[in-house]
């Protein structure tokens, strides 16, 4: 029968990969960090029982996280990434010329460690002088920072364990301030079948610090039920009045200029969350 890694992601109903071989697992100062070799998705990340990326589906998150407020701003210049050890969405970030300087900020030094050594091809270019890395809290990170960024990603995982704070009221207040005046910012927001509560709740945070606030969605097939969110909340420029001559040819999977602005185009019932 083989060995298989099965998330339970919600009391009734899960999704299940077969597994080659375990490749690291480690208990962190922070989460369980397992690292497995899977027969349909390559190599899988996992923290606390959670796909976290996998080598055959990770550019649709790393891309869409990334390219959409990039091509928002006009000029990004000072980008963060808070969480996202990985290394993904940094390795999108480099992929726009503008872009000076890219911080990224992950709590767990380990995620960054192994996932050098066995996801190469998304965390490759953590090690780019382009790019600062900093083991350290991103929340207190935001907190300390006062209009220094441009463009803040927050990659971060489900809100458990040191993600909680991630996903609260006063963390969206702290980054618009550390944001620059005509500042964006993105954060992964989990799906709309059974985290309807969360998206909405976080939502209506984001609109009252920022005034222009808007959901998207991609199709991430090991994340749970697939369909997967993101908010957006930006002080100046909105990501459905983009210019045309503002994208420029980079290489990608699945971001494409035209889904840039399709991408918000909502089911009825995510649309009804942001009532």
């Amino acid at each position: 029968m083989g060995l298989w890694f099965t998330e339970k992601q919600t009391d009734h109903f899960g999704i299940t990969a077969k597994i080659k071989r375990t490749l690291h697992t480690e208990k962190t100062d922070f989460q369980q960090l397992d690292m497995y070799e899977t027969e349909e998705w390559g190599n899988m990340l996992v923290l606390d029982d959670m796909v976290m990326t996998t080598e055959k589906d990770e550019f649709v998150y790393h891309e869409m996280v990334a390219h959409v407020p990039l091509f928002t701003h006009p000029n990004p210049k000072h980008v963060l990434v808070v969480g996202g050890g990985d290394g993904g969405v940094i390795r999108e970030v480099l992929k726009h010329p503008s872009v000076e300087k890219a911080t990224l900020v992950e709590i767990d030094g380990k995620v960054i460690e192994y996932s050098k050594q066995y996801l190469p091809s998304i965390a490759g270019d953590l090690d780019s002088e382009r790019v600062d890395v900093q083991v350290d809290d991103g929340f207190m990170h935001i907190a300390k920072s006062e209009q220094a960024y441009d463009v803040i990603m927050v990659d971060s995982t489900e809100p458990v364990g040191p993600a909680v704070n991630l996903f609260t009221k006063g963390f969206y207040a702290g980054i618009s301030n550390a944001l620059k005046p005509d500042g964006i910012f993105v954060a992964q927001t989990d799906n709309p079948w059974f985290k309807d509560d969360l998206i909405q709740q976080v939502y209506h945070d984001v609109k009252e610090i920022f005034p222009i606030t808007r959901l998207y969605t991609a199709n991430i097939p090991t994340y749970p039920s697939g369909l997967w969110t993101f908010t957006i909340g930006s002080k100046i420029y909105d990501p459905l009045k983009v210019e045309e001559g503002r994208f420029h040819d980079i290489e990608t999977k699945y971001y494409t200029k035209e889904l840039h602005k399709a991408a918000f185009a909502l089911p009825k019932f995510v649309q009804d969350l942001t009532k």
